[in-house]
């Protein structure tokens, strides 16, 4: 929902939202930052490096989807979407707009399951390449993931886990 949310949350969500919100901020900030997504970047052609952020935000995805068991022993995939569903679902109606969107298109369709696939990682690319004119370059930038496939692999799995123990263990500094 964060990146739906412009400006200071506070006054407009409850404080586990806005705590939510915050983290997500500071996770986009140091992911930003971070040297293993630098040298991710650096795998896209010049023609699409413009939206690598965009498109390393769907492989990362994918990757979590691919190797869910590796770093979840709580929760199975199909057990954590119903567990989050739940928990979005009964407040949707007081978020933005696109935010309950974007909820509906993942409920329906599935999509954090269907990640692990990548013909549906090529389809969500285009379809957002479609809708945003803007950011037709990612239809491309499928081309960059099936040369690099495995280094992404290498580097979201390095990623991946530093991200989590930097949050688990409240260390998330943007």
């Amino acid at each position: 929902m964060a990146d739906f949310v412009r400006g200071s949350p506070e006054g407009a969500f409850d404080a586990d939202i806005v705590a939510g919100i915050r983290m997500h901020r500071r996770v986009d900030s140091l992911t930003d930052k971070h040297p293993l997504v630098a040298q991710a970047r650096q795998l896209f052609r010049s023609e699409s490096r413009r939206v690598a952020p965009i498109t390393l935000d769907i492989i990362w995805d994918h990757f979590l989807s691919r190797h869910w068991d590796e770093f979840e022993k709580n929760y199975s995939l199909p057990e954590f979407v119903d567990f989050v569903r739940s928990n979005i679902e009964p407040y949707l109606s007081s978020t933005p707009k696109q935010f309950q969107e974007l909820n509906h298109h993942l409920w329906s369709q599935n999509l954090l399951i269907r990640y692990a696939d990548m013909s549906c990682i090529a389809n969500v690319l285009q379809g957002m390449a479609h809708r945003r004119p803007k950011l037709s370059a990612l239809a491309g930038s499928y081309l960059d993931i099936e040369n690099h496939y495995r280094d992404f692999e290498t580097l979201f799995c390095q990623f991946y886990p530093e991200m989590m123990t930097l949050a688990s263990n409240k260390c998330l500094v943007g």
